[in-house]
């Protein structure tokens, strides 16, 4: 695997840090910031890996019975 990611990671994460100090944010309080956020997505995924299922908002999707021949 390339390190291509890697670097298109690294450059938009100091685009968002940099976003974040021109509104007024410590750079040194932003970093550490997405450090705690990343501890919080490992725990969530060593609880449940499909973190697809957890978005708010999104309602599992069932077949319909809306079909011409569908019994009441």
């Amino acid at each position: 695997m390339s390190r291509d990611w890697k670097d298109g990671l690294r450059e938009r994460l100091e685009d968002f840090v940099d976003s974040l100090v021109v509104q007024g944010a410590k750079q040194a309080d932003v970093y550490e910031a997405i450090v705690e956020e990343v501890g919080h997505l490992r725990t969530a995924y060593e609880r449940d890996p499909d973190l697809a299922e957890d978005r708010p908002g999104v309602e599992a999707e069932e077949p319909s019975n809306e079909w011409p021949g569908a019994l009441p």
